[in-house]
């Protein structure tokens, strides 16, 4: 008998005839170029046992099927063989079908036999049309007719029946019925398994498990719009090429207005009408081969639907959209010099409007590049029935369920609030499909999806400016109206001030009211415009004001600080201040304003580490900090590496603890050109 853990008996128990061990499946496939799902369909019934002796046996007869009737390319000649001598045969095979329009015919492609033009009746063209929308795998009757020609060729071949391998019925109740048997850590283990992972093996962090599992969110919520860009080896494609037959991947530059909308000829609906998911493998290259493809994806990707002249109105689609695509550098790099939408395709990377539509960016250079270890040999459901079920859940909706428990914070707008919910809802369906769950289970969720879909909007705002500002994602809990906000990863690092140079136009500083102190962060964006002022994220006149003196200030020494191509009468700058910990935030933040405005101006990063204290009066004297020591104390505790202070407080820095200079320099500076020389990074 077989070694069990508690997970694979109690699958057993509940599941038994719907799971399958998953190392059966890769002894099976070594040398088989067919997908998982087609594997677990031939092997579950046979092999949903823990008895070695009945395992032996399925997985002989499953070879044995694979053998006389899987083909492989190089095999395709003896098939030919086979299929003339007996009059008919039976492949298991992936079939596409084209239409030729010349002579108004169906021909099916059969791809590992190699069987180019083989006859097929419009009824099981029709009976099966995502033969041409990327072509379904199936076991296949090929019939042998040296009487079929055309001219003076002969097209002998000729598909007579088609079994798609897929259930062919389903009922999800067995899941749903079964769920409140395992615990939430049990069941994510279960997804994992079921799709091929083994939690339980090195990296395997809560935070990678929730990124897996998240990857199936587009397979049970619909027009779910995914980003995933990572390195290679990372599995990005895994799940919509192996693990499910609703579906299809699309290679670079293959994106066409037939092939994925409306075809204008037969006025057929094209993918995003046939599919649960679409996915658009290798996304840095070329992802449209028609131009005019992309303001109708556009439409798609806000609405579910678009028009097309010639198709007879609107047109609608449940499909969700999965663009991967490889990055080569480390994140920390592409954040400094562009942002982490530049390595998809030029034709959409700086389309502000196609970005918009993003529901989720999940950040793939945190994934695992996987080894055979990470790969389980325990139970899990059989793929065919995972898929099922994961197909079955897109008909639940849960997108209320956060309203329960919580509202989204104000800079979420209507474009952020539908993915954030979307989420969580796809979340809950596959984490809680009986539909019991919990405040902090959605808390949980609500909070990956917060920074899922705050990713995008960081980096829109890189692209474009102003019209993306409101990121700061934040939710309120209703019971307690406690507001949270929630970060990215990538921006702080480990600590809320990034170790890396400074993005042009953001600076830190910290202030102080009565005995709390607030660490703050200010980020300046200038565009081209007529010298307006905008200024987001406080309430407090006075700290206002101190941003108008301080640009004010500027305004009036345009000729000693700018050159005249950054005069401020050519540019808006728009001004948000940000609490990042501690009390409610007060004035005093001038050199810091001072140094944000310059550096956005001129485009030019900021040390990294950088914070700055001090104040610039009106009339241009630097005015020394408040509560020194403490404010350097706090900075550096938060990831400060350098942090600039004023000369009057020279003889107030012996007052600083010594483990604190020895994490963060302190230099000084007396007037504003000083200021500027040691916060600029060199270049």
């Amino acid at each position: 008998m077989i070694t069990l853990d508690n997970l694979d008996q109690k699958l057993l128990d509940y599941f038994r005839g719907y799971v399958v061990k998953k190392d059966l499946v890769r002894s099976v496939k070594v040398g088989a170029n067919v997908p998982v799902f087609v594997l677990e369909y031939l092997i579950a019934n046979s092999c949903s046992t823990n008895d070695e002796e009945k395992i032996r046996k399925g997985i002989e007869n499953v070879k044995n099927v694979l053998s006389q009737h899987y083909v492989n390319p190089e095999e395709s000649a003896l098939i030919h063989s086979k299929i003339r001598e007996n009059g008919s045969y039976k492949i298991i095979d992936k079939i596409t079908v084209r239409l030729d329009s010349k002579k108004d015919i169906y021909w099916a492609h059969l791809l590992n036999s190699n069987i180019k033009d083989a006859n097929i009746s419009d009824a099981l063209v029709n009976e099966h049309d995502k033969m041409m929308l990327g072509g379904i795998w199936a076991i296949i009757d090929v019939a042998y007719d040296p009487t079929i020609k055309m001219g003076s060729n002969i097209y002998p071949f000729v598909v007579k029946e088609i079994n798609p391998i897929q259930l062919s019925s389903f009922d999800n109740s067995k899941v749903i019925n079964n769920r409140k048997n395992f615990t939430k850590e049990e069941w994510t283990d279960v997804l994992l398994r079921s799709a091929g992972y083994e939690p339980n093996s090195e990296g395997f962090t809560d935070r990678i498990k929730m990124l897996l599992i998240s990857r199936l969110i587009p397979l049970v919520e619909s027009n779910f719009n995914f980003v995933e860009i990572g390195p290679r080896s990372t599995g990005k494609s895994f799940v919509f090429k192996e693990l499910t037959p609703y579906a299809v991947l699309i290679s670079g530059g293959q994106g066409t207005v037939a092939k994925l909308f409306v075809n204008g000829s037969t006025g057929k609906v094209g993918s995003v009408g046939q599919w649960d998911a679409i996915c658009f493998d290798e996304a840095t290259d070329k992802i449209f081969k028609d131009r005019d493809a992309i303001p109708l994806m556009k439409d798609y990707m806000e609405s579910g639907s678009f028009s097309r002249a010639g198709a007879g109105g609107e047109i609608t689609g449940s499909a969700s959209l999965i663009y991967n695509g490889n990055i080569n550098q480390p994140v920390e790099t592409v954040l400094q010099t562009s942002h982490l939408f530049s390595p998809l395709s030029d034709e959409v990377n700086s389309d502000t409007a196609f970005l918009d539509r993003i529901h989720f960016y999940l950040p793939g250079w945190e994934m695992l590049k996987f080894s055979p270890h990470h790969f389980t040999s325990n139970f899990g459901f059989s793929t065919d029935f995972f898929s099922e079920n994961l197909k079955s859940y897109r008909k639940q909706n849960y997108t209320d369920a956060i309203d329960q428990y919580f509202s989204l914070g104000a800079h979420l707008k209507q474009r952020d609030t539908k993915p954030v919910k979307k989420t969580v809802s796809g979340l809950i369906k596959l984490m809680h499909p009986d539909g019991i769950f919990t405040k902090e289970d959605v808390r949980e969720y609500l909070e990956l999806a917060l920074e899922m879909r705050r990713r995008v909007k960081e980096q829109l705002k890189r692209i474009g400016g102003m019209e993306f500002w409101d990121t700061n994602f934040s939710y309120i809990d209703k019971e307690n109206q406690e507001e949270k906000f929630v970060a990215l990863p990538e921006e702080k690092g480990n600590n809320l001030i990034e170790s890396t140079p400074l993005a042009p136009g953001v600076c830190y500083t910290c202030t102080v009211d009565g005995d709390s102190m607030a660490l703050v962060r200010i980020e300046v964006v200038s565009t081209m415009g007529s010298g307006k002022l905008n200024i987001t994220g406080t309430s407090n006149m006075q700290v206002k004001e101190n941003i108008k003196n301080t640009y004010q200030y500027i305004k009036a020494n345009e000729k000693s600080i700018l050159s005249e191509q950054h005069s401020l009468k050519n540019f808006d700058l728009s001004i948000q201040i940000t609490n990042m910990l501690g009390a409610s935030i007060s004035s005093g933040i001038g050199s810091a304003v001072y140094l944000a405005i310059l550096s956005a101006l001129y485009k030019k990063n900021l040390k990294a580490g950088l914070a700055v204290l001090g104040n610039i009066s009106v009339g241009g004297a630097i005015e020394r900090a408040i509560n020194f020591a403490d404010k350097i104390t706090m900075l550096s505790e938060n990831g400060a590496k350098t942090v600039i202070v004023p000369m009057d407080n020279l003889q107030e820095l012996s007052n600083v603890p010594p483990t604190v200079l020895g994490n963060t320099d302190v230099p000084f500076y007396a007037n504003n050109k000083m200021l500027m020389q040691k916060a600029i990074l060199s270049e």
